[in-house]
């Protein structure tokens, strides 16, 4: 059964296939560590992992990375040019009263937790910007060597018309070929082309001082946006491969310029192969941004006390092409669409077909049906109607259908396994049973007292239509 995918690149739907055998090299582009990591971002996210995810369910060998900007990501990518404004690690450092390194290690650390939190597949590596500095100051110095590249007063350039004097086309996955300068910023005089970026800025002379700075061949700076997942993709992937993802807002300017600086080192076209984007999130049918104060993260999940889990499970009930609109009522939905799963998962359990388990096998018709979603371009509502359908199945065996279930999972990753292998301590139910009782008769005080118990003691407690879900945090 074909796996069948949309290429941002040629904007149609695919036949997938790796460029060599079975092995698969991908790249998923990853957060900026100046700040929590937002419930949009978490969406582009969990798409890399269903996508590594499917591909092994599909035979495929995956070598997944993902990226950790820790330097060179400016303000001015939010007005449109992203060469200008001011460094969001250097920002965030004057706001938190914290150098830029300490920024950068604690909010890699909430990523991973986070990212630990929401099942999602553990890349070969997260590859950070600052601990490959190296690797793109070489492939600048290709870059320069091959005549794509100048020298302005801020920094060094690469030249789009030179670029496409060699015969490739810029702007392929997006309409750059057509940006007129000062569109929403003051156009850069010394810039031979509007469309021209950086690949490594220099230091201010202004008597600023930066954190994150290195000495280079062409003085001392930090590097642009663009160059590092470039650099690091093609270090551990090689000039050419199969698969990159990001969210839709890097359609416009980062990737059409990782496409032009990688391809003007290499000299090899494509620079991958497959490209694959996901569209936004919106916050009750509108945009979600910080200044409105709807850029929820997983913290403020927990404190309402949702499950990562939940909101992976949201995501599920849309198509990554599409926008997701995310409410409360919508999150409050999946939770308990996600209850129910797991206590019909855990009904089927039956001891006398436990011993034989190692010869049963999953339902084919199911799992045909459920792979024939996946394969048609990630049709995840409809894999979870599969789901939803096997677990109310009265034809079936309990074993049958645990063992199919378990199967999905392997690309749900919603741990329907460790949900049933999870012993919950007695006096942690006691505790849950004591706060319902306590919610029945709206002694709210009480309730978030126990709750408070609950958390204090590793778990957390989640309302539900058929009453609370426990689990350890």
């Amino acid at each position: 059964m074909a796996l069948i995918l949309y290429n941002t690149l040629t904007k149609k739907l695919e036949t997938f296939a790796p460029h060599e055998g079975t092995t698969v090299g991908m790249y998923t582009c990853g957060p900026t560590v100046y700040s929590y990591v937002t419930i949009g971002n978490w969406r582009t996210y969990t798409l890399g992992d269903i996508v590594a995810r499917t591909l092994s369910y599909n035979g495929f060998d995956v070598r997944y990375y993902m990226n950790i900007t820790d330097v060179g990501h400016l303000t001015g990518d939010n007005e449109g040019d992203a060469d200008t404004g001011e460094d969001r690690m250097e920002k965030a450092k004057k706001k938190e009263g914290k150098n830029a390194w300490e920024i950068a290690k604690f909010y890699t650390e909430d990523f991973k937790k986070g990212y630990q939190a929401l099942n999602l597949t553990q890349p070969i590596a997260f590859l950070a910007a600052t601990e490959h500095i190296p690797e793109q100051i070489a492939l600048v110095e290709r870059i320069e060597k091959n005549g794509l590249a100048y020298r302005i007063n801020d920094g060094m350039y690469f030249d789009t018309v030179a670029y496409e004097a060699r015969g490739y086309r810029y702007g392929e996955l997006s309409n750059l070929d057509q940006i007129k300068a000062g569109a929403r910023v003051e156009f850069n005089a010394e810039k031979r082309d509007p469309r021209d970026f950086a690949l490594w800025k220099f230091s201010p002379t202004d008597g600023t001082v930066r954190d994150m700075e290195w000495p280079s061949p062409w003085g001392v700076g930090f590097p642009g946006w663009h160059i590092e997942c470039s650099a690091m993709s093609m270090s551990v992937l090689g000039a050419q491969f199969d698969l990159h993802i990001g969210g839709e807002d890097l359609k416009s300017t980062h990737h059409p310029n990782e496409i032009a600086q990688s391809q003007g080192a290499s000299d090899k076209a494509p620079f991958v192969r497959h490209w694959m984007h996901g569209a936004f999130l919106q916050i009750d049918g509108g945009r979600m941004g910080k200044s409105l104060g709807n850029a929820y993260t997983l913290h403020d999940l927990k404190s309402r006390g949702y499950s990562p889990l939940a909101l992976r499970y949201f995501y599920f009930s849309g198509h990554y092409r599409n926008p997701l609109n995310f409410t409360w009522e919508g999150l409050d939905a999946a939770t308990t669409a996600l209850g129910r799963i797991r206590q019909s998962f855990a009904a089927h359990t039956t001891p006398d077909e436990q011993s034989d388990e190692e010869n049963i096998v999953p339902d084919e018709s199911y799992k045909d049906r459920f792979m024939s979603a996946l394969n048609d371009d990630l049709n995840l509502p409809l894999a979870l109607s599969v789901l939803h359908e096997l677990l109310k199945d009265k034809t079936l065996s309990a074993a049958v259908i645990q063992k199919t279930a378990l199967d999905f999972d392997r690309v749900l990753g919603l741990d329907l396994g460790a949900e049933t292998k999870e012993e919950i301590p007695e006096v942690i139910q006691r505790l849950a049973q004591e706060r319902e009782d306590a919610r029945r008769t709206k002694d709210w005080s009480k309730s978030d007292e126990l709750r408070a118990k609950i958390t204090e003691a590793g778990y957390e407690v989640k309302d539900t239509d058929t009453g609370p879900v426990i689990h350890k945090i």
